[in-house]
């Protein structure tokens, strides 16, 4: 397809001039051509610029209409002959006026900066990485870690405390672990804990930034196989009012959340996500989000700030995607997805026994 006919299309996309099946149609060439989803952002970007510009040359011309009104000699001997009360306040207290309108300036200037104006992040979105308190991390840590060795004469994982934690959850059972990007994305070291309070060193193997997906590698000899994990992966989409739930690691234990799926797309329209009303926190980002018969249907990433209990997945075959794209070359051992689901039969309390094995709370250091 040529580069203006996409664009074409993609502009019909956006208006809503598409009937329903050319919709459809050009959401399903969306799934099976990533690099869409990148021109349809670029596409919005470019048509706000543009408004932007339109607007700023409307006032523009405004102004100069304005001005061409005002008669400008006129009013200068008027002001001149019969300064006005503000010319007079400004002469007499210059310097104070100067003093108070610099504190207004940096107050404004704190505020936007606070509420993410003057960022490029949206204040509405959270991911949900934990940052951990350096200070009191470190000390409680490293007088845990001192009593555990003077108790069993070993420790495992490093001592000092970690600057971001999240979650993640096993792939396969011989150590492959997937969670967020943005909560390994520029991690000196990461490792992986779980519920028995074992830590083990990990390396990323593979990144996809698009999908938020990492995948970690457990190279820890002291790690040992977990055995055939008990979920699959979902490949077709959920519907709409699924029960769904997830395990991770907002705290230092490890947490259960319930919710639905409320929404096919994601934050701001994200067709690779769904929207799921479920409690979740920093620390969740990467747990996987499962429907009620023990299928991953995404991997949790991040909420919504301005709606309360709104949080957001990767959707499951986005993951799927990424995993097939790993090197071969990038992989020491085997990764080959679970194809039977052994929780479909169980109760939800025997769902979450069995699987908190499985999830793990990951903890990434940075020199």
């Amino acid at each position: 397809m040529r580069e203006n006919q996409l664009l074409e299309m993609i502009e019909s996309y956006l208006s809503g001039e598409m009937t329903v099946e050319e919709r459809a149609q050009f959401d399903a060439l969306r799934k099976k051509d990533a690099t869409i989803d990148t021109k349809i952002a670029e596409h919005k970007e470019f048509t706000f610029l543009l408004k932007q510009y339109n607007e700023r040359l409307s006032l523009q011309s405004r102004l100069d209409e304005i001005h061409d009104e005002i008669d400008v000699h006129t009013l200068k001997e008027d002001l001149m002959a019969h300064p006005s009360w503000i010319v007079q306040l400004w002469r007499h207290h210059h310097s104070k006026i100067s003093v108070a309108a610099s504190i207004a300036i940096i107050a404004i200037l704190l505020t936007l900066f606070i509420s993410g104006s003057l960022s490029n992040k949206d204040p509405r979105y959270l991911q949900l990485k934990r940052e951990v308190d350096q200070i009191k991390g470190k000390t409680d840590q490293l007088n845990d870690k001192t009593e555990k060795i003077i108790k069993d004469g070993k420790a495992t994982g490093p001592v000092i405390n970690a600057k971001f934690k999240g979650t993640g959850f096993a792939l396969t059972g011989n150590g492959y672990i997937v969670t967020n990007y943005h909560v390994v994305n520029g991690a000196d070291s990461v490792y992986v804990q779980n519920a028995t309070g074992e830590s083990f060193r990990t390396k990323v193997v593979y990144t996809e930034p698009q999908y938020d997906v990492a995948v970690l590698e457990i190279n820890d000899p002291a790690f040992k196989n977990l055995g055939t994990v008990p979920y699959t992966f979902k490949k077709a989409k959920s519907d709409l009012g699924e029960v769904v739930y997830t395990l991770g690691y907002p705290g230092d234990d490890i947490k259960f959340g319930p919710g639905a799926l409320t929404a096919a797309t994601g934050f701001k329209g994200d067709t690779t996500e769904y929207e799921v009303f479920i409690p979740v926190n920093p620390g969740n980002s990467g747990g996987f989000l499962m429907d009620d018969k023990g299928n991953v249907i995404g991997v949790i990433n991040g909420k919504q700030t301005q709606t309360s209990g709104a949080a957001f997945a990767v959707k499951s075959n986005y993951l799927l995607k990424a995993i097939q794209s790993i090197p071969a070359d990038s992989l020491n051992k085997s990764l080959i997805l679970n194809t039977k689901n052994s929780l479909a039969k169980l109760s939800r309390t025997q769902q979450v026994k069995k699987l908190r094995n499985y999830v793990f709370m990951v903890k990434v250091y940075n020199q």
